[in-house]
């Protein structure tokens, strides 16, 4: 869902991405994806999901990391990109309410 949020800032919306549960992990940039084999078919091409919100990051759009999801996942916050905004799960009601919608996937 990552690109959506791309092609959204493009257009000029003004919005901020909260990374919770497994998606903290597209916050650690030190991560690789191996090639995907189908049978005899390999897919080299992996989407590169930290690269993508780092570039978020760079265009100006708040990204937000659930400090406790990390914790959960024995992810250290030395491992996370530049740019992010740490927040603890019980601040999600007042960050929330800063914005006039919220899209949950």
């Amino acid at each position: 869902m990552v690109w959506i949020l791309h092609a959204m800032k493009g257009a000029g919306a003004d919005h901020g991405v909260v990374l919770s549960g497994n998606a903290v992990n597209y916050a650690v940039m030190a991560q690789g994806v191996p090639p995907l084999m189908f049978g005899d078919r390999v897919q080299k091409h992996a989407p590169r999901i930290a690269e993508q919100v780092a570039s978020l990051v760079a265009k100006g759009v708040q990204v937000m990391v659930v400090r406790e999801c990390l914790g959960a996942r024995g992810i250290d916050e030395e491992e996370l990109m530049d740019g992010l905004t740490l927040v603890k799960q019980g601040a999600l009601p007042k960050v929330m309410n800063g914005y006039d919608q919220v899209w949950h996937w």
